[in-house]
């Protein structure tokens, strides 16, 4: 019996792939602009603008799509919603005690707790290509983030979102279908919103103040937002879930060229070798058999 890939599905998983790296490179050239308009509009606030834009641009387009979502579709995109949301709000209150590079680090370790939940979880057999591309990529991670690492509170908060962003990962591939990836973006980003627009209800909803602030605020909303969230629901109903988080482990290199790029951020070794070795990490994924990662995207009962 053949264990090659039949070639619809390796195209349709390298379309998705691609979509990914794409997604990274958005939310990668969001970084020097959030920490601008985080110092005007408090966390809670901005994600809750920022997702509220994001899914009402999504749902006007197309709110059929919405509409004629199953139930039980309507529920499994609204717990996927509260696991990201809880994810960006742990990892927001982390980022208020500890440094910002730290955070990226800790964050980025949902590319080892991915393959251990799929493992769990979905009872996913991870081949030694795979942990080997999860090892060098955290030792790439390390490289480009750290320059020393104490565990405090804020570490461990961080640490607990990175473990939410891991299950987000693996509940995706296990229970998105590309029909309704649309949809299930849709009610995940409304969701989000809602929870953050919950938790910031006492002290006042703060809104941008400028014209520049306001072309921050949908930039982030519509393309690392809206389109971000639809290109990873959509990708990972073809691919296995340590496979892309392997790809989305690329952020961080993204976040770097643009810094270094748009502010005066510059090029150091350290950045350099970290970012090869994400890179590296990444290509070695792509390249193992597929029978390496996983014969297929295993998906939950519907």
């Amino acid at each position: 019996m053949s264990t090659e890939t039949p070639a619809p599905t390796r195209r349709y998983g390298l379309l998705a792939a691609a979509a990914l790296l794409s997604v990274t490179a958005a939310w990668g050239s969001t970084f020097f602009l959030i920490k601008d308009l985080v110092a005007v509009v408090p966390p809670l606030d901005f994600l809750a603008v920022r997702f509220a834009i994001a899914a009402a641009a999504l749902f006007l387009i197309r709110p059929r799509a919405v509409l004629a979502l199953p139930r039980a579709s309507l529920v499994r995109g609204a717990v996927l919603g509260l696991v990201y949301g809880g994810a960006q709000i742990l990892q927001t209150v982390g980022l208020a005690h500890t440094d910002a590079s730290v955070s990226g680090f800790v964050t980025g370790m949902y590319v080892v707790f991915t393959p251990i939940l799929a493992a769990l979880v979905l009872r996913q057999r991870i081949g030694a290509p795979v942990w080997i591309a999860v090892a060098v990529a955290t030792v790439g991670l390390a490289f480009l983030s750290l320059d020393g690492l104490a565990i405090g509170f804020g570490e461990g908060i961080t640490l607990l979102s990175a473990v939410l962003y891991a299950l987000h990962i693996v509940m995706l591939s296990a229970w998105t279908s590309a029909r309704e990836a649309y949809a299930l973006s849709v009610v995940q980003m409304a969701v989000i919103s809602l929870m953050c627009l919950v938790l910031t209800a006492p002290n006042g909803l703060t809104l941008p103040q400028t014209g520049g602030q306001w072309t921050s605020m949908i930039y982030m909303a519509l393309v690392a937002g809206a389109f971000a969230m639809l290109a990873q629901t959509w990708a990972q109903a073809h691919l296995p879930a340590t496979r892309a988080a392997i790809i989305m482990s690329m952020e961080p290199v993204f976040a770097a060229a643009f810094a270094i790029g748009f502010t005066d951020e510059t090029l150091t070794t350290r950045t350099l070798v970290g970012g090869t070795m994400v890179l590296a990490a990444m290509l070695l994924a792509e390249a193992a058999p597929r029978r390496h990662i996983e014969a297929e995207v295993p998906h939950l009962s519907q």
